[in-house]
């Protein structure tokens, strides 16, 4: 039986939503359970597994709030409702455990703490240019996660941070590491003498934690924003950050992450640099190398390639530890399969860039949400066709959802999915640990594997973990458990990647 409520402009974020809906499935008699943001996406999800009925569907609007729970009989439902209510009581409650003051606005935090220098926000896009305007007109730098937010109100809100001289990062803007604290989605890096600028979150995190294990350490890494450079913005905060490096005393090297920038843009980036007596290395990803000959920037393709010289711009002795010495034994266990499509699942954005670009060069046709050319977009991102690269993290699959980083259910029903689908041969994921991301992130793609291998032992997993050892969750048991479990682990997004052609290689899928 399916019961539902809507609660008519109820807003609640998309973590504490999560945990709802984690609350009422553990009980005894529920079939499942969701509590969402009524976004289109989200009744879609909510009717396929069951748990709306089929008259709501346009009585839902984007801010209600629907609870949706399939149960065995009422007794199950009565029980959901129960801890529902219990949950939304300890949420209105006064404040959270281990805070020591939880206050309602802006205001009130710094008359709390008047020395704050930065906000970090995460609200509805339709309501950030708001909050992060007053938290510039406070003289505060702002960290803006929230997507969704209009180009017009990005630019604004750039263009007083920069007459401020202030940061403005983002929006869209997960990662950032400022003076040694970690901010969003971030790892814990040893500190060092490497300043770190990205348009937003795993490329800057896959970086820096190759740093980290290769012995070098960061000052800086802050994060633009994805829009940042394009033509429309023209770079704005890319541009003011590398002034601020060229002048930050903690800062000896510079490293640039993105996609690449409009031409535009590009042009502006490599004016200023002639004048910064800074190291600078570029990783552009797909961007035209040529454009750095002349210049005192130092172009890679890869982000490995730009941690390693970075790294050795900044006169540190590398370490060892990127290289794979079992690759060929790997390759030698490498089961028989009919399945010749590889199907890249990822919960990082820039991550699921890299692995497009690399793996398009050896398969040529490779299906996207975040497609190189507009003819290999995927028709429906719910599908995957041939050879796909699944961006995870993309507006798509978060509107009104926690970042797959934070809840990996979707990915790891995407996992279970396309695992069984005869065509497939290989499965190319990723599991990113730090700050704000799961507690367990192997643990889902562990379950998944599972159910895959339980009808399928043909399929091969390839995947690497972005994290260092000193992180929240543990890097050593992370690749562990997914190596016990049958996945080959590299030690960095491009090798996984570069592994995975070589199965398809060593099948006869591709040659030479």
């Amino acid at each position: 039986m399916i019961y539902n409520v809507v609660k008519e402009n109820m807003y609640f974020d998309s973590v504490t939503l999560m945990l709802f809906s984690s609350k009422l499935n553990s009980i005894a008699g529920i079939n499942q359970a969701a509590v969402m943001m009524g976004t289109d996406h989200n009744k879609a999800l909510m009717k396929a597994s069951g748990t709306l009925e089929e008259k709501y569907l346009d009585q839902i609007q984007a801010n209600d709030l629907v609870i949706g729970i399939n149960a065995e009989n009422q007794e199950a439902i009565d029980e959901a409702l129960r801890v529902l209510d219990e949950q939304f009581a300890n949420k209105q409650s006064t404040g959270d455990k281990g805070a020591t003051k939880r206050v309602r606005s802006l205001e009130g935090a710094l008359q709390e703490v008047p020395n704050l220098n930065v906000s970090v926000i995460s609200i509805p896009g339709r309501f950030a240019k708001v909050e992060a305007m007053k938290s510039l007109k406070k003289g505060l730098h702002v960290m803006l996660f929230s997507d969704n937010v209009s180009l017009e109100d990005e630019i604004e809100l750039k263009d007083f941070a920069i007459e401020k001289d202030l940061l403005m990062m983002g929006p869209d803007c997960g990662t950032a590491i400022i003076g040694g604290v970690a901010l969003g989605f971030a790892n814990v890096i040893r500190s060092g003498n490497i300043g770190l600028i990205a348009a937003s979150g795993t490329g800057l995190q896959e970086v820096s934690v190759i740093i980290d294990k290769l012995g070098g350490g960061i000052s800086q890494a802050l994060g633009t924003g994805g829009r940042d450079l394009s033509k429309a913005v023209g770079g704005r905060m890319m541009l003011h950050i590398l002034d601020k490096l060229a002048d930050d005393p903690m800062t000896e090297v510079i490293g640039l992450i993105s996609k690449p920038p409009a031409a535009e843009v590009m042009a502006e980036i490599v004016k200023k640099a002639q004048v910064i007596e800074k190291p600078i290395v570029a990783c552009f990803l797909g961007g035209d190398l040529n454009a750095f000959a002349g210049t005192n920037i130092k172009g890679v393709s890869t982000l490995e390639e730009a941690a390693v010289e970075l790294v050795k711009a900044s006169d540190v002795e590398l370490k060892t530890g990127l290289d794979n010495p079992h690759e060929e034994a790997w390759l030698g266990k490498v089961p028989g399969s009919q399945g010749t499509d590889l199907r890249a699942l990822y919960t990082g954005g820039t991550l699921a860039f890299e692995s497009l670009l690399i793996l398009s060069e050896k398969l040529g046709d490779v299906y996207s949400n975040i497609a190189i050319k507009p003819e290999l977009s995927l028709q429906d991102p719910e599908v995957s066709q041939g050879h796909t690269v699944l961006d995870m993290g993309e507006d798509y699959f978060t509107d009104g959802r926690p970042h797959p980083m934070i809840d990996p259910s979707l990915r790891s029903e995407r996992i279970v999915k396309d695992g069984l689908d005869p065509k497939t041969g290989v499965i190319l994921f990723d599991c990113v640990l730090g700050y704000g991301s799961n507690d367990v992130p192997e643990e889902s793609i562990l379950q998944a594997m599972k159910k895959v291998k339980e009808q399928r032992s043909d399929v091969v997993f390839v995947g690497s973990v972005t994290g260092t050892e000193n992180d929240p969750q543990s890097l050593a048991r992370a690749e562990r458990t997914l190596q016990d479990a049958g996945a080959f682990i590299l030690p960095t997004n491009a090798q996984a990647a570069k592994f995975a052609l070589q199965v398809l290689q060593k099948r006869g899928v591709i040659h030479g």
